[in-house]
């Protein structure tokens, strides 16, 4: 087969790969010279912990695999088996790390509840004062403004391996043919539109009524730390953001209502991973009301630093970037990704939401084999 993947962020490069894995052709094709979206504006964090039970862990524990597998074959991703630390602060928040601990699929996603010493013997860089954490081993991390350019190249290697940069599509044709805005008409056997929060356009000529939103974030990162932090860093606020912790001991942390007013106001979680440069990569907020602001705003960096020095017990390096994202998440967060036939040969894959980095090879991998690759 000749299969078309539309979008060469994370989740259409993934695709690529698995086609090329099972003997296919493929053109990839890019808007830009390389994606400059969400892929390449998160953490890097393959994060298993916080998954919802059922198939979404299921699916973040089958890329996990498939991430460690990619790392081994092209070392460039920068794959390291950092697992998270949860940092607690209160009693409340130590009552939901107790809770999780005690899921049934704990064991499946690693889970141990530390004390401060033993946190610190993993992550010696956690000098602040908190009560423990909630040790995820299941966690990893690639390194997001170059994996898709390592997997571009280990693509082309191949062989069967196309890519175009610069090319926006802008229509489909005869089922199986793109045709882009360079007036050239490109045919195939399959096309896969992994367009990402690009939610207009030909996406919504093809799909109208899409059951997908986008939702905008802010990050930053710093100079090199001068010291290693071996794990990745959550806060407790990640407790509300992610479905692994609902029950009891988190409806009663939400009812104290003693969240930073910063933190409730921006939908915020705190979430560090140092970079392979040294620097520390942390976040982030969450807005979903469109039109979405042009700039970033200042709060919600003031109140991460604050987090982030009081667990680390320093000041923080210097800001070096801070920037906004937006990516798309399906409307029923039940669902780990918007499958969608929109031709008689031509899928549309979208919607993973903060999950794509975590699940794309599991979501391409699942891809595949529905289409019977």
């Amino acid at each position: 087969m000749r299969v078309i993947v539309v979008g060469a962020g994370v989740l259409g490069t993934l695709h690529a790969w698995h086609a090329i894995e099972r003997g296919h052709e493929v053109l990839h094709l890019e808007r830009e010279d390389e994606a400059r979206g969400a892929s390449v504006r998160n953490f890097g964090q393959i994060w298993v912990s916080g998954r919802a039970g059922g198939e979404e862990l299921d699916t973040a524990l089958r890329a996990r695999e498939l991430w460690e597998s990619l790392g081994a074959r092209v070392p460039g991703i920068g794959f390291r088996a950092t697992g998270s630390l949860t940092v607690v602060r209160t009693d409340a928040e130590r009552a939901v790390a107790e809770e999780a601990v005690r899921r049934p699929d704990a064991a499946a996603r690693g889970y141990r509840l530390l004390d401060p010493a033993a946190a610190r013997a993993l992550n010696p860089a956690l000098r602040g004062d908190f009560l423990g954490a909630l040790w995820c081993a299941r966690d990893a991390a690639v390194e997001p403004r170059v994996a898709q350019r390592a997997l571009k190249h280990a693509l082309l290697a191949s062989g069967r391996y196309t890519y175009l940069g610069g090319r926006e599509v802008r229509d489909l044709t005869g089922g199986s043919a793109v045709r882009d805005d360079h007036g050239t008409t490109h045919h195939g056997d399959a096309v896969l539109l992994c367009t990402g929060a690009w939610l207009g356009g030909l996406v919504r000529e093809l799909a109208p009524d899409l059951p997908v939103r986008r939702v905008r974030l802010q990050m930053m990162q710093t100079d090199p730390l001068g010291e290693p932090l071996p794990t990745s860093v959550a806060d407790a606020d990640s407790f509300r953001y992610y479905p692994a912790y609902r029950g009891p001991a988190l409806d009663a942390l939400n009812a104290a209502q003693d969240q930073a007013p910063t933190a409730a106001a921006h939908k915020m979680q705190l979430l560090m991973v140092q970079r392979a440069g040294g620097g520390l990569t942390i976040g982030d907020t969450h807005e979903y009301a469109t039109p979405f602001a042009f700039d970033t705003v200042e709060e919600p960096y003031e109140h991460l630093t604050g987090v982030v020095e009081a667990l680390l017990g320093r000041p923080l390096p210097r800001i070096r970037h801070r920037w906004a994202g937006v990516y798309a998440q399906c409307a029923d967060p039940a669902r780990v990704v918007h499958r969608q036939r929109v031709g008689d040969a031509a899928w549309l894959v979208t919607g993973p939401g903060g999950r794509g980095m975590t699940c794309a090879p599991a979501i391409a991998e699942t891809t595949a084999d529905a289409l019977g690759w």
